[in-house]
């Protein structure tokens, strides 16, 4: 999928956090020594010339080395833009160029939802699904392609958990990987199987809000996990797979649209909560994080649609 060359020119966007904190970090300590040179009186200014001189080689020499890692953030961002408003081929296309190394465990997560929704769009809602998905032309790449990401990404995070049992992104991204993959196989593809991952993920994610209940994009998935057992579950299935709760997960998905300081993160909110209102047929509720979502990403044609219509509805 990804050539070595690609992976090894590039670092994590992971590690741009650490290098910019050690930025931050360092500037408090070039502070502090400006401000020890001024109670030792070094009147000549030599002291403080040598601190500043030095300062600023240690500032040049880590914008430098935090310059791939910035540049990294930032085509992960331009992907994640490119995902919410519907651009999903070219989301998928360019989460290929960025590195996987150990801290990409968003690469993994993206690049499934983008294929996934890619089959899904291919597919669309038919009667018979799989009668749909042979029919469907491109959808054996994509399937083929989703499971080869899919698998990179749930052994990149089992492997950090074994040797960390508790890390928080790995338990998180291993959760939303295994949802990517009950999504597409009992939603879009309607095959009754995917049991293991169901729980993988509803244990990972339990794990990660027991440690962070603040944590804004684990809420939201275990949100959908209550919801889609609550209401597309018989009652004895729902029973086994440890219940759901449509209202607790209306609930929490208004709260996280309305939270957060991460923008994409809050972005998944309100495209669930719209998702949920709409699933409800609670279209008036609906529009509200419509118009928001509208705002944000003006290019997302489905958004665009759906307020079109409901604007139109409403005035006959």
């Amino acid at each position: 999928m990804m050539s070595a060359a690609k992976t090894n020119h590039k670092r994590s966007a992971g590690s741009s956090g650490i290098i910019l904190k050690e930025l931050v970090d360092d500037s408090r300590r070039f502070a502090y020594l400006r401000g020890m040179a001024e109670r030792e009186g070094a009147r000549t200014g030599g002291f403080e010339r040598r601190v500043i001189g030095a300062g600023r080689h240690l500032l040049f020499v880590m914008l430098a080395l935090s310059a791939a890692d910035i540049c990294a953030a930032n085509s992960l961002a331009e992907a994640q833009a490119l995902f919410y408003n519907g651009q999903y081929a070219a989301a998928a296309e360019l989460t290929e160029t960025l590195s996987l190394e150990d801290g990409m465990l968003a690469v993994h997560e993206l690049r499934t939802s983008a294929l996934l929704f890619q089959i899904r769009r291919a597919i669309g809602e038919p009667r018979d699904k799989n009668k749909a998905f042979k029919e469907c032309v491109p959808c054996p790449a994509l399937m083929a392609a989703f499971m080869e990401e899919l698998g990179e990404g749930q052994a990149a995070a089992r492997a950090i958990l074994k040797e960390r049992p508790k890390d928080e992104a790995a338990l998180f991204f291993l959760g939303k990987l295994d949802l990517n993959y009950v999504w597409l196989v009992l939603g879009t593809l309607g095959r009754r199987t995917g049991w293991n991952e169901y729980w993988e993920a509803r244990h990972s994610l339990d794990a990660v809000l027991v440690e962070s209940p603040q944590h804004l994009r684990a809420a939201v998935a275990r949100a959908w996990i209550d919801y889609i057992v609550d209401t597309k579950m018989p009652w004895g299935t729902g029973w086994v797979l440890g219940g759901g709760n449509k209202k607790r997960a209306l609930a929490v998905m208004q709260q996280a649209a309305n939270g957060g300081d991460d923008f994409y993160a809050n972005a998944e909110a309100l495209f669930g909560l719209w998702d949920m209102q709409v699933r409800e047929k609670n279209f008036n509720a609906a529009m509200v994080p419509a118009r928001r979502l509208a705002e944000l990403f003006p290019e997302n044609r489905e958004i665009a649609r759906f307020i079109a219509v409901r604007s139109d509805a409403s005035k006959r």
